[in-house]
């Protein structure tokens, strides 16, 4: 079934319930149909359900329904790879897939939570090169020529963490054999610039599906190496796995320059999910930057098709139209974000629209079927660099409308610390290094990337709820500092052990590059707070409608946190009902806000903390509404882990009527 497929529109009978109890509890109508979650971010990228039977007024009688533990959880402490429980579920035909960290397929009874099969694709623990592992979802196809009980009429395919695509019969979870011949394909194999860095090419989005086709982008480490492999998208067809096309983002890499040879280029890859739109043919390729990140000087002018949105026709692989949204990136601002499919209403017509968050902080919007911009962009100056053979680009495209959703820059001024003492170190520091904007170039004696490399948006996607308009992201506002760092001198650097830094070798350039968050010496963020934000923009004019911090870091400081600090975030919203939910913070909390006003109206408790995204679904008629969210932590970022996948859902039918008997 397509990324645009079908998601069965929850209705009710004649009847409508008007009756709820004294508790604000509504009672649950028969007949109400079921209402899937059929890819990760739901329908087209949109991370929304017309759902309602949870809403703000009886929010708070939330409960735990069940809880369901993967055992797929391990910490860094041992030199193996950590893991990060990222991955949003789907549900279809009443059965809930979930992928684990370490690339195993899970499938569940969407309403009890009771374990029906599990696949393990066998990925290699041991790789000490990996520093962390993740998932971030499966994908789901129905055989248009077949039907149950035949083998394989239905479908999962898991895009595994080591770049093995899977095809599993959804009804066992074992290997399709018609696929590839024995049900699954090596990605790996045929991308160009791979030999020797093979355990580098990784996957962890799930595979957009459309029509008869599974469309695949990569993971690359992307700041390793100047010639790293292709970011090449390949589209196989969805029963026997064969290659229906490729697209290179980066056309011409490994040809000379008109001055002479150069290293060629690599990555550019999709490592973000692809959003489809199947009744347009058309499929919606977020890019990333190309290789390496913090050095171009290598690979002159703005690089292809990096960093861009691109709309692929989705039967042969042709390039429709596309947007650069950054040009020669020398900040790791790849595009992170799924696009986002939507419709907005401009003179009483709906034009078909599609979203793309950035890691800048920027909400781009362009018509779905010519790339026209819906709000306007200008090309904008930006500064030069002073690294010897870098060229940036000039300019850099930028939004009037909607407005950035994170601060452009960090200068002296604007230090923060917790003390007199903090705050006047973080200045110091921060007068210290090259601040002038977030197109500030990376320099030799440090620039303040702000946004940081990890947004902005990142990877969680935005909600967009279709009867107000609204549409909300969380975003980061942690300052980061890029150090080129000489190659004679980061050949003999020691390996940095705080934790805090990482050198990535850029191999085949002049420098390395360290990467760190701009701390104070108590170890906070130079950056003023609120460090995570919740924001909702009204789509119809482009303006803001409200923001508020998200989360709080109580359970890293063990004291209590001011909630204006917000916290970090990794992971994304969902809109039903009028309520936004979203976990992503560092704290261990689901939390339900008022769509209308921003308000926070409930709170859940979770066993670990959720870098994921939530779904919510109607696993069967009559049944009840559930919110879903694995719960279990982000190594990279230190926070609490675990392994529960855990289902909220208002209380059930007989438990209202026990309550209300014992009254």
């Amino acid at each position: 079934m397509s990324r645009m497929g079908w998601l069965v529109i929850a209705a009710v009978f004649a009847l409508v319930a008007t009756a709820a109890s004294r508790e604000g509890v509504p009672r649950f109508v028969p007949g109400l149909e079921p209402a899937a979650w059929p890819t990760a971010d739901g329908v087209v990228g949109n991370h929304y359900s017309p759902l309602a039977d949870i809403t703000p007024e009886n929010v708070g009688h939330l409960e735990v329904a069940w809880t369901y533990r993967t055992g797929d959880v391990h910490g860094h402490e041992d030199g193996k790879a950590g893991t990060a429980f990222e991955a949003t579920p789907i549900m279809v035909d009443g059965v809930l897939y979930v992928s684990t960290p370490y690339s195993r397929a899970i499938a569940l009874d969407a309403e009890t939570g009771a374990a029906l099969w599990a696949f393990d694709p066998e990925l290699d623990r041991t790789d000490r090169l990996h520093s962390m592992v993740t998932s971030r979802g499966l994908s789901h196809w129905t055989d248009p020529e077949r039907a149950a009980p035949d083998e394989c009429a239905s479908r999962i395919f898991l895009a595994a963490y080591d770049g093995r695509l899977f095809s599993l019969d959804a009804a066992t979870g074992m290997p399709c054999s018609d696929f590839a011949g024995g049900g699954s394909v090596d990605l790996g194999e045929g991308v160009a610039r791979i030999e020797g860095c093979r355990a580098q090419y990784t996957q962890t989005a799930p595979p957009a599906v459309v029509n008869r086709l599974v469309v695949v982008g990569s993971s690359i480490f992307d700041s390793h190496f100047a010639d790293a492999p292709s970011g090449v998208v390949r589209a196989f067809d969805a029963r026997t796995g064969a290659v229906r096309w490729s697209w290179e983002p980066l056309p011409g890499v490994g040809a000379a320059a008109q001055d002479g040879d150069w290293t060629p280029a690599g990555a550019a890859n999709t490592w973000a999910t692809i959003t489809a739109d199947a009744e347009r043919d058309l499929v919606f390729v977020p890019t990333g930057s190309p290789s390496p990140d913090h050095f171009g000087g290598l690979r002159p002018g703005d690089n292809g098709f990096a960093n861009s949105l691109v709309a692929l026709r989705a039967s042969t692989g042709e390039v429709v139209w596309h947007f650069q949204m950054v040009h020669h990136d020398l900040w790791d601002y790849d595009l992170p974000s799924p696009p986002a499919l939507i419709e907005l209403e401009r003179d009483g017509v709906l034009i078909p629209a599609v979203v793309q968050a950035t890691k800048m902080g920027y909400l781009f919007v362009f018509h779905r079927e010519t790339g026209e911009p819906l709000f306007p962009i200008v090309e904008q100056p930006v500064p030069a660099s002073d690294v010897p053979g870098e060229l940036v680009s000039p300019t850099q495209p930028m939004l009037v409308l909607p407005r950035p959703l994170a601060p452009q820059g960090l200068g002296p001024e604007d230090a923060w610390g917790l003390t007199p003492f903090d705050r006047a170190a973080c200045r110091s520091r921060i007068d210290a290094l090259r601040s002038d904007g977030v197109y500030a170039p990376p320099s030799i004696r440090g620039t303040i990337a702000y946004p940081g490399f990890i947004g902005g948006m990142e990877w969680g996607g935005v909600a967009f709820d279709p009867r107000s308009g609204l549409l909300v992201t969380n975003t980061n506002r942690v300052a980061m500092v890029a150090t080129l760092i000489p190659r004679e001198v980061a050949d003999t650097a020691a390996p940095a052990t705080d934790g805090k830094s990482s050198l990535a070798g850029q191999a085949g350039t002049p420098y390395a590059v360290r990467r760190e968050p701009l701390l104070s010496p108590l170890g906070i963020p130079c950056s003023p707070p609120p460090w995570g934000m919740l924001h909702a923009v009204d789509m119809r004019t482009g303006e803001l409608a409200w923001e508020v911090p998200l989360g709080r870091l109580t359970d890293l400081t063990k004291v209590p946190t001011p909630m204006r600090w917000g916290s970090p975030n990794m992971g994304g919203p969902l809109v039903t009902g009028g309520l936004i939910f979203i976990a992503a913070t560092m704290d261990r909390r689901l939390r339900a806000f008022d769509l209308a006003t921003g308000e926070v109206v409930w709170t859940g408790k979770l066993p670990a903390s959720a870098q994921a995204s939530p779904l919510t679904y109607r696993a069967r008629p009559g049944g009840r509404q559930f919110v879903v969210i694995a719960a279990g932590g982000h190594d990279g970022i230190r926070s609490s882990l675990g392994d529960h996948l855990i289902a909220f859902a208002l209380p059930a039918p007989e438990a209202l009527g026990a309550r209300e008997a014992a009254r």
